[in-house]
């Protein structure tokens, strides 16, 4: 059985494209989950890429921003491309199957506005590294 169950926050707006072929919505965003026992000198969060696909999708286009926290079920897919450089990079994803709030509109927007404060989010160019399979 394939199955992942992951609460935790958005480090950015979902970035959204449609399939040519069926003009299916597909939505890539990257999920910060905080680890329950945090060492000292290691990570305090785990960074997940994740993708949806359809009415999943649109939802996170219309709803999800930066900073909100969610809960959600899918299942890993992992995968490999060669990039410019000519380089095999190996890929591990969330599939979305469902999504759902973890907190009222009201507690997210100051929640959102001071979790980007602390240490627990990548700094600015270290995201797009892990983030690049998706462009």
């Amino acid at each position: 059985m394939n199955k992942i169950i992951l609460a935790g926050r958005l480090t950015r707006d979902p970035e959204i494209r449609y399939a040519q072929q069926s003009n299916t919505a597909i939505a890539r965003y990257t999920l910060a989950v905080d680890r329950q026992v945090k060492r000292e000198g290691e990570p305090q969060a785990d960074f997940l890429r994740c993708v949806a696909f359809g009415r999943t999708a649109e939802f996170a286009e219309q709803y999800l921003r930066k900073g909100t926290k969610i809960a959600v079920t899918g299942r890993i897919q992992t995968g490999s491309y060669t990039n410019s450089d000519g380089q095999r990079v190996y890929t591990t994803d969330v599939v979305i199957e469902s999504q759902e709030f973890c907190e009222s509109k009201a507690a997210c927007a100051p929640a959102a506005q001071n979790s980007f404060a602390d240490s627990t989010f990548m700094p600015d160019g270290q995201e797009e590294a892990q983030y690049q399979y998706f462009n």
